[in-house]
């Protein structure tokens, strides 16, 4: 994966029309050409909101568009033939596929089933608040469109350990069943962070671990994908991923690069779990999408020598997807935290423009998010993945010295230039960096100042106000 980048495909209010993967088999020469090395596809099977769900409110996973279940045969991003003939192309432009694995909770149950169960404290999960009581629950899952096509394998209730609503009390509460405890080694967030939507899976029952499994065979089996996003695995039995992970590697023979979801801005948190899973896959460096938040919400404050402090691509590098934004924190989502657009190319060039990590970019940073009338960076990310593909290359000298202005450059080989980034969250300035011996008496440039490099092979490079500002080599023009 050196000089490798994912692009999430999607953000949370993409469009339904044109069918996102009908767009995105389009799309898939340019992406590639852009430097995209593999792309992550939103959850691909049918959703409680059918056409509307983004794919998280899981329902049928063996349904990708095939069925008409939850108003509709599509799902929001289009029809099984639709999502077959989109990863064909990829596949064609050399773009691996990171497909979005929702196992924590099903939604949209077929019938109801009558339970026994207790009311637990929902800030300490651990706490019952109530006595045994008999409540309708939303846990039977029948798939009667489907009608035992691919699995005969249904759900009840037994297959569950708690729920968040009683359909004969009209009530909103989370609910543990009888005979039932939360599993263990999951985050400590609230008590035990096991619970987090819709009916949540047990995992310490074998039937439900072997049914995630042989799902997952089957789903590679008809659309052989390169490797997974794995969304809530906070919320997850961490020996539940480390099994699987094992088994679908020795099922298909491949790497299946994996990269999970576990949100929390504490590193350690993240330690934690990269050890109980022994290291079996990377996860999202939330700790340095806090720290660009902050960056860009502190007015110019920010010591932006501590950018990379704490953050997980500091810890473990080869671990580490860092990304920008995502389909959670864009606005007026339930993790908003929305890096201003002012400071999206300083953020970017850190992750896109150094060698440490595993970068991702957001569907709604690359085209827009229209719905919050958020123009898209093309330009800018284009710029920085060209420089990434074709000039990230030799030595690297990084000058993190200043609490407002940063900076590095590469050196460059025998066969690609070298380039210089410079950036700041405050007041604009300068600063002296060697940027290789070989370009003495060359002249780099970003397009507006012209940066001549000395016999020792510096220069002294200007950043502008609250900038980021990327020097090529100057192209000599033959007369």
């Amino acid at each position: 994966m050196e000089n490798g980048v994912i692009l999430q495909a999607f953000e949370w209010y993409t469009d339904k029309d044109p069918h996102l993967w009908f767009r995105i088999k389009e799309m898939a020469p340019q992406l590639a050409k852009a430097g995209f090395t593999a792309i992550w596809l939103p959850p691909a099977y049918k959703g409680l909101a059918g056409v509307n769900d983004v794919g998280y409110g899981a329902y049928d996973l063996y349904d990708l568009g095939e069925f008409d279940a939850k108003g509709s045969v599509a799902t929001k991003y289009g029809t099984k033939d639709e999502y077959l003939a989109c990863l064909k192309a990829l596949h064609e432009a050399h773009i691996d596929i990171y497909v979005d694995i929702v196992l924590d909770h099903k939604m949209g149950a077929d019938e109801n089933e009558m339970v026994s169960a207790k009311e637990v404290n929902g800030a300490d999960r651990n706490q019952i608040i109530s006595d045994s009581e008999l409540i309708e629950v939303s846990t039977k899952f029948t798939f009667p469109a489907r009608k035992g096509k691919y699995s005969t394998f249904t759900w009840n209730w037994e297959d569950f350990d708690g729920i968040d609503y009683d359909v004969k009390g009209h009530k909103h509460a989370d609910f543990l069943f009888d005979s039932k405890k939360w599993n263990d080694d999951v985050d400590d967030e609230n008590g035990n962070f096991d619970y987090l939507m819709g009916a949540d899976l047990d995992f310490d029952v074998p039937e439900v671990r072997k049914e995630c499994l042989d799902w997952a065979k089957w789903y590679y089996d008809t659309c052989h994908f390169d490797g997974f996003r794995l969304d809530a695995v906070k919320h997850i039995k961490s020996d539940f991923y480390k099994e699987w992970l094992e088994k679908m590697r020795e099922y298909t023979g491949k790497e299946l690069f994996t990269v999970g979801e576990y949100w929390h801005g504490d590193l350690g948190k993240l330690i934690n779990y990269l050890n109980k899973v022994n290291y079996e896959m990377s996860l999202f460096d939330v700790p340095l999408h806090y720290n660009m938040y902050n960056a860009s919400h502190s007015n110019g404050t920010y010591d932006m020598r501590r950018i990379f402090d704490n953050s997980l691509v500091s810890f473990s590098n080869d671990h580490a997807v860092t990304f920008v934004d995502n389909h959670d924190t864009q606005p007026s989502q339930g993790l908003q935290s929305f890096i201003d657009d002012w400071f999206k190319p300083q953020a970017y060039a850190l992750i896109l423009l150094r060698s440490e990590g595993y970068p991702c970019v957001f569907a709604g940073d690359y085209f827009g998010i229209p719905h919050n009338g958020i123009k898209d960076k093309k330009d800018m990310l284009d710029e920085q993945l060209d420089l990434r593909r074709h000039h990230m290359y030799g030595a690297r000298h990084d000058y993190f010295d200043d609490p407002s202005i940063i900076g590095w450059t590469y050196e460059g080989d025998e066969e690609h230039s070298g380039f210089c980034v410079l950036m700041t969250n405050a007041a604009g300035g300068k600063k002296r960096m060697y940027i290789g011996s070989q370009y003495r008496g060359e002249t780099f440039t970003d397009g507006k100042h012209y940066v001549n490099i000395s016999e020792h092979g510096e220069g002294i490079f200007i950043v502008e106000d609250g900038a980021l500002n990327l020097y090529r080599l100057e192209e000599k023009t033959c007369v």
